[in-house]
């Protein structure tokens, strides 16, 4: 029987909690997974039961610890990464949250954020955090529950309360009160001065978040606590949000590379070294990592909708029956014939920021059928990243490196030539393609002695695949064309 050392990943997402246990080969030894139920309260709203987050994830880690064993593996470690600006609020005293963490996704601080938009607020949150007034990030989040659930803001400011991103929920569940999170989750919370690395009192002024609510920031890699709730006594050694998690998967560590992942949404970050670089294109600039307290940098896009469409298609249509047959069915016709998906279910992310966008197909005809309906949700992920790396380009120029895909959309061959296709640059597919998960146990690796160096990442990636670009300049811009008129009718103000 094979043994090994092993480092047990916690891959909280928002569609599931998944726990994997890996090799010091970087390969998938063990793995469990749970669907996460998804509340939507109101028009735009989304909602997750953190209780219902911690059981899961706690069954998982078991289930894949116990898989692992029985293959002669044992971990020795602990990697997190999270969901990143879901926000959940605890009672320090009981743990309990004191209401259902609102998710990423959920627009309901619109208003909020448009008030403070309108009083000059917007350019010193974007010095300070490179991050828009969007109600995408957590400080508004923060700001609403401390408004809503009845006496919440008088037990935050006596400090009774706690605020965390799912990081910390689960830090502190797992450690019995270690109320931590790390410079990646922190950087998108509205709160955080990116450049000097330490929460911001005018901002938080600005949003009225005691700071006795805040976690202490740490470090990517390195010691933040121990459990007992999985068999003897675990360290807890790497976390970070699952995008700058996925960007150490993919060992993205030079400026210039770019990761672009596919899951529920889809986030494109470029590494920009240790320069903030500012965008002028409504990118956000945002910390990609921070190990030994000297953080590393990266312009970020956020699509909001991209596997979710698909998942629309199957779940509320009931037009497909599994994800696979999106590719199937969209390569079953040659062209879209002009019909488009603009995915805006709850708002468009980057370069627009309209979280007034709704989401609409347009081109209908007679003709149109399943095919079209499943290619035009998979044509939106590729054109919505066109528009990001022409952003990031104009931000920081220079050549193009491949771009490096994962995530559950990234098996979808058909997906990544179209998607070569219309950024008209190569696209490489990685051998281990749960880059997530493998970025968290990496940084575990680093924190707890196994790697020496983030450049010992390098190493273990491999490529599994390459798409070229191969469609004609005039094929391609008239795709784009017809992409972006369907845009400007999404538009809140179209």
């Amino acid at each position: 029987m094979t043994t090994g050392t092993a480092i047990l990943a916690i891959d909280q997402g928002t569609t599931s909690s998944r726990a994997l246990v890996f090799d010091l080969s970087g390969n998938v030894v063990a793995t469990a997974q749970k669907e996460l139920t998804q509340h939507y309260p109101a028009d735009g709203w989304v909602e997750h039961d953190a209780e219902e987050i911690w059981t899961d994830t706690l069954a998982m880690c078991r289930q894949a610890l116990a898989e692992a064993s029985a293959k002669g593996f044992t971990a020795v470690c602990i990697g997190i990464t999270n969901q990143r600006e879901t926000t959940v609020v605890w009672d320090r005293k009981t743990g309990r949250p004191i209401h259902r963490a609102i998710v990423w996704q959920d627009r309901r601080t619109a208003p909020l954020c448009k008030t403070l938009r309108d009083a000059g607020h917007e350019p010193l949150f974007a010095e300070r955090t490179g991050l828009l007034l969007d109600p995408y990030f957590s400080g508004t989040k923060i700001a609403w529950l401390l408004d809503t659930v009845p006496g919440a803001r008088a037990a935050a400011e006596a400090g009774e309360l706690a605020f965390g991103t799912i990081d910390s929920f689960l830090l502190w569940r797992l450690t019995g009160g270690r109320h931590a999170t790390d410079a990646t989750n922190a950087s998108r919370t509205l709160l955080f001065n990116i450049h000097t690395q330490q929460w911001d009192d005018e901002l938080l002024a600005a949003l009225g978040v005691p700071r006795a609510l805040l976690p202490e920031v740490t470090d990517c890699a390195g010691p933040l606590g121990e459990t007992t709730l999985l068999g003897g006594t675990l360290p807890i050694r790497g976390m970070a949000g699952d995008q700058q998690a996925a960007t150490v998967g993919q060992a993205c560590l030079r400026p210039g590379m770019i990761k672009s992942t596919y899951g529920t949404g889809c986030f494109a970050l470029l590494n920009t070294g240790t320069e903030a670089v500012t965008s002028h294109n409504r990118l956000l600039t945002t910390v990609a990592y921070r190990i030994d307290g000297v953080a590393t940098y990266a312009l970020e896009g956020s699509i909001f909708i991209a596997g979710a469409a698909i998942q629309w298609l199957r779940d509320g249509l009931g037009i497909i029956e599994t994800s696979g047959e999106s590719a199937v069915l969209a390569s079953s016709i040659d062209t879209n014939e002009g019909v488009y998906m603009v995915p805006a279910f709850t708002g468009l992310g980057a370069p627009w920021w309209d979280p007034d966008a709704r989401g609409l197909i347009t081109g209908l005809t007679r003709n149109t059928g399943r095919a079209h309906l499943a290619r035009a949700a998979l044509e939106a992920a590729c054109y919505q990243t066109h528009d990001l790396l022409t952003a990031m380009r104009a931000d920081y120029p220079g050549p193009v490196a491949a771009i490096r895909v994962d995530g559950g959309m990234a098996a979808n061959d058909w997906l990544l030539q179209f998607l070569s296709d219309v950024v008209a640059a190569p696209v490489e597919r990685p051998h281990t393609t749960e880059t997530t998960a493998l970025g968290a146990a990496l940084l575990a690796a680093l924190g707890h002695g196994l790697i020496s160096s983030p450049e010992d990442v390098e190493a273990l990636w491999r490529r599994q695949a390459r798409f070229d670009p191969v469609m004609a300049a005039g094929p391609r811009d008239s795709l784009l064309a017809g992409w972006n008129r369907a845009v400007k009718r999404a538009l809140r103000d179209s």
